[in-house]
């Protein structure tokens, strides 16, 4: 029942071991690991790469497809790119001191669309070449719902990549609410993350979940509270210093304001 969510905080032993926890993924982000043990070829580094791949991958694959190229051609060239990142050790030529994931990322894709289209052609999709799990399946089904707009394909892929951020963030949290026993409260105040109150008066809120409009203020603060620390966790993943976080949090936000 609606009535049983329960909008408790988590405990102050466990929120101080949260903080502890989230404080210390700047010192050690996964684009910090993979600049570090670029040359170094570790599993650690290797790991935390094929992560940001994954989470970070359709923009690419978006970015591919505005450049002209069919829909099964930007899947082999995209599994094709990845392939080449990992086998030809292409990180290694990123530097540390410049080195955001996404602009690394799109100017090896740039490079590799230039010179690489025999080598793709000749994996067609792998060929024994590592694979990283691509959804392919659902990709373009994804690029046809896309509105049409006269952007450039790098602006395009600039809005992609903050939007891709936004959902690993909020698939972050959803599942944080999830192991909490808290699933159906995240189900009803998503919404307030985005959206505007009178879209869903939190009056409205309180009576579907048995709970007085105060409990629910203070249940919605914390949710957009705990996104916010979770936007710079994901942001931190793909710079290489914690003071670019700030800078990349601007930035993404004026991209998708369309500044």
């Amino acid at each position: 029942m609606a009535g049983s969510v329960s909008t408790t905080a988590p405990s102050e032993n466990t929120s101080k071991k949260d903080a502890q926890a989230r404080g210390a993924v700047f010192a050690t982000t996964r684009w910090s690991v993979v600049l570090t043990a670029a040359r170094t070829d570790t599993t650690r580094a290797q790991a935390a790469l094929e992560k940001l791949c994954c989470t970070y991958w359709y923009p690419l694959y978006a970015y591919v497809r505005r450049r002209g190229y069919s829909a099964h051609d930007a899947q082999d060239l995209t599994q094709g790119f990845f392939a080449h990142l990992l086998e030809r050790h292409s990180i290694a030529a990123a530097d540390p001191n410049r080195g955001r994931f996404r602009s690394f990322m799109l100017g090896v894709m740039n490079h590799f669309l230039a010179n690489e289209w025999h080598r793709a052609q000749a994996q067609k999709r792998g060929g024994g070449a590592t694979i990283i799990p691509l959804q392919f399946d659902t990709a373009e089904t994804r690029y046809g719902h896309e509105p049409a707009d006269s952007t450039t394909p790098e602006q395009n892929y600039e809005r992609r990549w903050a939007m891709a951020l936004l959902e690993e963030v909020l698939r972050r949290l959803a599942e944080e609410y999830k192991l909490e026993g808290r699933a159906e409260l995240f189900a009803e105040l998503n919404p307030c993350l985005v959206g505007e109150r009178a879209t869903r008066p939190y009056a409205e809120l309180a009576a579907k979940l048995s709970v007085s409009e105060g409990t629910v203020k203070s249940a919605v603060h914390r949710m957009r509270q705990r996104y916010r620390q979770l936007l710079r966790e994901e942001i931190a993943h793909t710079v290489a210093e914690p003071g670019e976080v700030d800078a990349e949090l601007q930035h993404l936000m004026s991209v998708l304001a369309g500044r």
